[in-house]
């Protein structure tokens, strides 16, 4: 058997391989330990963290699609002092690189928690800017080039571990927003976020879920999420971390081809538990069988 090397270096942080349990549904990695070794990840991202506790949106908060799920939970999670307290001590006992996912409301909420997880032993920040600005109308931070670099300014004078800044799809050009991301400080991307949605029953009347819309997520938004990963891989300079859809070890080998150096897995996890640990398999399989010794002999492999 051939001798290869299924490891990635994001902005100095190792990675035992490139699979990464993404943020929002694989929370602190508690109930999933149940079912797989956690040490085999190459990280997880952490529930979505906010400065104060959350209770997050009414129920419903799930509707199933033709082909994925909407989500409305509306970033439910005990605060960054909780996490820091009782979740990030159970996350250090596995040999897997801890990314805590940070949101809020508003600029000051971003950088208090910034300046609290910074202190904290985590490996990467992750900031998730898909949230609205109750201060500016209500529109999302990461919806404008103008918005994603002030936000990431802002929270780069509070992070000194490396920012990953997290996407949000629903844009006029991803192309500008991964430049401003990286022109304000960002040291990795990653894309994308969920899609706006929403989900009507046609017997009532009224929408499905408790908050009218939601965040739409796993195979249906493949196709969108694979080809802004190509556009923001050629683009910056900085590593891009691509999620969207991804189901099987074909589908995270795409994001890489595309220019990913790494995935996120979500909806996966809903449907299948141990699907984080297939999808390693699968790329191992890949390699072997394409004789491929290193992850870098398929990122940015595309032939066009």
């Amino acid at each position: 058997m051939n001798e290869i090397s299924m490891c990635v270096d994001i902005c100095g942080v190792k990675l035992k391989n490139p699979v990464i349990a993404a943020s929002g549904t694989f929370a602190f990695g508690r109930e999933y330990s149940r079912y797989l070794d956690l040490n085999r990840l190459g990280g997880i991202s952490v529930k979505g963290l906010t400065l104060y506790p959350r209770e997050g949106n009414p129920p419903p908060r799930i509707a199933e699609t033709a082909a994925g799920i909407l989500n409305s939970v509306g970033l439910q999670n005990p605060g960054v002092d909780a996490f820091i307290s009782n979740e990030l001590p159970y996350l250090k006992q596995f040999d897997t690189v801890v990314i805590a996912n940070l949101a809020g409301n508003s600029r000051d909420e971003y950088c208090v928690a910034a300046n609290k997880l910074d202190k904290a032993d985590i490996d990467m920040l992750e900031l998730n800017i898909s949230c609205p600005n109750v201060k500016e109308g209500g529109l999302s931070f990461g919806a404008t080039p103008e918005s994603v670099y002030d936000i990431t300014k802002q929270v780069r004078n509070y992070c000194h571990h490396p920012l990953v800044v997290k996407l949000s799809p629903n844009v006029g050009s991803i192309k500008d927003v991964a430049s401003a991301a990286q022109d304000a400080g960002a040291d990795a991307l990653s894309l994308i976020n969920t899609l706006l949605g929403m989900a009507i029953d046609p017997h009532t009347r009224r929408p499905i879920l408790g908050n009218i819309t939601g965040g739409l997520s796993g195979p249906a938004i493949k196709p969108v999420a694979l080809y802004m990963v190509w556009q923001a891989a050629q683009t910056v300079d900085i590593p891009v971390i691509g999620m969207g859809g991804i189901m099987n070890g074909n589908d995270a080998i795409e994001f890489m081809l595309a220019g990913a150096v790494a995935v996120q897995v979500g909806t996966a996890n809903l449907v299948e538990p141990m699907a984080t640990v297939r999808i390693i398999d699968d790329i191992e399989q890949y390699m072997l069988d394409n004789g491929l010794k290193t992850i870098k002999d398929i990122t940015g492999g595309l032939i066009c």
